[in-house]
């Protein structure tokens, strides 16, 4: 019988404690050696106990979650996924933890009746975070870069292509482990960037603005969360309004963003919205061989889908290499269907798109 997996819980709420511990536990999968009230207790206890895994609130007394993560990383690393509030500050911190080494997130529920739901995406993304062999290689680059990367290796895998057009713009795709991808990717975009950026990533409503102001601190390029009608203009990166479909529409010689929350499309399971299908088809469809994709970590398949309407119409496509995903899902299946033109491990996406612009 397969051994259950060691969590730690951190949280200020009584309650909270009491109740992810026991859901967590009532899976079978999951023991809960320990609680922790504050970010200082829970420190100490994840230090000394060393879990396979642990839980960390956002928003704690004494010392807040953030600040614990970081010492846990510095101490005694070990997957954590967050439980962020929706609040301003909530939400601001959740990102900084992603870029300061958490594995994940997922929103703190209002009332006692969203327990059992939030526990479950909690349970779900802990068994991704403690099976996944490149959360720990992936906990060790949470500092953006602060100086031209260095030269890389080859990519891992390419596929011999013909000359393209340069790219006008960039549609990035991620889901799971995202956040943590685009905070090592986007930094490494020089501020001469000749494309725009277009990011789609898999986030509940109410965090990709703070996802967008978060990188907009850290990169070279311009970030903004993209609004209705804002041109696509080279040299910024537009991040992709959670609970929108974003298309592109060509207008009066230019290009601009066209947001829809899809009232009339309800979304059947397994569907996103932003869908990384959904943006990358419109790129495919609005500038053809002028487009390129990139498919970063992520489960399940979307984009998979898009990458292949885009290499069809002569754009250049990219999927991340397996070493470096925490869930090897979305690249997955872009790889397995040809969508993909090089497998790239994270480090090196960067250089493999500034050939291609």
């Amino acid at each position: 019988m397969q051994q259950p997996i060691r969590v730690v819980v951190v949280d200020d709420s009584a309650l909270m404690r009491l109740m992810v511990s026991r859901l967590l536990e009532d899976t079978g999968k999951f023991k809960v050696l320990a609680t922790a009230a504050d970010g200082k207790e829970g420190v100490e206890k994840i230090c000394s106990l060393k879990p396979d895994a642990a839980t960390m609130d956002v928003e704690m007394p004494r010392l807040d979650g953030l600040s614990a993560l970081k010492k846990v990383m510095r101490r005694c690393p070990v997957p954590v996924i967050m439980l962020s509030t929706l609040t301003t500050a909530g939400a601001g911190a959740t990102m900084q933890a992603l870029s300061s080494g958490a594995v994940d997130f997922v929103p703190k529920p209002s009332n006692p009746s969203e327990v059992k739901h939030v526990s479950g995406q909690l349970a779900e993304k802990l068994l991704t975070a403690v099976q996944s062999p490149a959360v720990r290689q992936l906990q060790k680059m949470t500092s953006p870069p602060k100086t031209k990367p260095a030269r890389p290796r080859p990519p891992s895998t390419t596929k011999p292509t013909v000359a393209r057009e340069k790219a006008d713009i960039v549609v990035i795709g991620s889901s799971t482990g995202g956040p943590a991808a685009l905070h090592r990717l986007l930094p490494a975009l020089p501020g001469d960037f000749p494309a725009a950026v277009v990011v789609v990533q898999h986030i509940p409503r109410g965090f990709s603005k703070p996802l967008a102001d978060h990188l907009a601190r850290n990169c070279s390029l311009k970030v903004r969360h993209a609004q209705h009608n804002d041109p696509v203009t080279p040299g910024q990166i537009f991040i992709a309004p959670a609970g929108f479909d974003l298309d592109f529409k060509a207008e009066g010689g230019r290009v601009i963003i066209k947001l829809d929350e899809g009232l009339d499309r309800p979304l059947k399971p397994g569907q996103f919205r932003p869908s990384v299908d959904w943006v990358m088809t419109s790129a495919a469809n609005v500038y053809g061989k002028k487009a390129m994709g990139v498919l970063l970590t992520g489960m399940g398949k979307d984009g998979a889908k898009g990458l292949a309407l885009l290499k069809q119409a002569g754009s250049y496509t990219i999927a991340e290499d397996e070493s470096t995903c925490v869930v090897y899902g979305m690249p997955k299946a872009a790889v397995e269907s040809g969508a993909a033109a090089a497998v790239v491990p994270l480090p090196q996406i960067a250089r493999e798109i500034l050939k291609k612009v």
